[in-house]
């Protein structure tokens, strides 16, 4: 079996699962909100709109809701297999566990994927809305805007991988779910210390941090460094995603 009939037959696994309405709820919250809020402070000659609704829909989303929501999906896709012993059929099978969980990986970055599509379509609305309730004509910063969902989707790629490799290590779903929140939730406060730069759970949160900083202090640039980042964010991530392909399926195969 190849690596794409696999990765079609999970697809198929999560197919009738409640991932979808999981991703547009974050989304949906922290936009609107977001936008509501700051569109009281909106006049007709008011400058940089877009970044600074941006920045406040994506300030908490980065931090939290993306986090959380995708320790959910995670959770909801390794439940696939632990449900009625799937797990154990599947290891049956002529089929490589490291491939199997390979997958599942995929998959989780799919939703991911579309986690950030979803938010970029609903900011784009909820944006044109508020702009036209308050004059502004400001033009639509398409490319702005893809820019920094791209960066917020592959910043969150170290933490994805950590997020599967403990879903992977701990059988309990609600321990591994206790153990992601715990390591979300100082995530603002570590971003916040030179440590940041070997905490994966931040680097959505820093990115959008780095924005805000850039917005407010003008004529300073306090952008993203891609050194130590990018060295640091591809060895944890390969060094996590290791773990989790090779102990995927391991206790059950003893």
């Amino acid at each position: 079996m190849s690596f794409f009939e696999l990765l079609h037959i999970e697809f198929i696994k999560v197919k009738r699962g409640k991932m979808l309405p999981l991703i547009f709820t974050a989304p949906l919250l922290v936009v609107v909100s977001g936008v509501a809020n700051l569109q009281n402070f909106f006049s007709p000659e008011y400058t940089n709109a877009w970044a600074a609704m941006f920045i406040q829909s994506a300030l908490v989303y980065a931090y939290y809701l993306l986090p959380f929501s995708m320790i959910v999906v995670s959770i909801m896709i390794a439940g696939r297999e632990t449900q009625n012993n799937g797990i154990l059929k599947m290891l049956a099978l002529p089929v490589s566990r490291y491939a199997v969980s390979a997958a599942k990986f995929c998959v989780l970055l799919f939703y991911l994927f579309m986690e950030m599509a979803v938010f970029l379509v609903i900011f784009v609305i909820a944006g044109l809305i508020a702009t036209n309730n308050t004059g502004i004509t400001e033009a639509l910063p398409i490319l702005y805007l893809l820019k920094w969902c791209a960066g917020l989707f592959f910043t969150m790629l170290p933490g994805m991988a950590m997020m599967w490799a403990i879903t992977v290590l701990f059988d309990k779903p609600l321990l591994s779910v206790g153990l992601n929140l715990l390591l979300v939730i100082p995530g603002v406060l570590v971003a916040n210390t030179p440590l940041w730069v070997v905490y994966p759970y931040c680097y959505s949160g820093y990115l959008v941090s780095c924005s805000l900083h850039d917005f407010t202090a003008k004529g300073v640039n306090a952008g993203f460094a891609l050194f130590p980042f990018l060295p640091c964010a591809i060895l944890i991530f390969a060094l996590v995603f290791t773990v989790a392909i090779v102990c995927f399926g391991k206790k059950e195969m003893r």
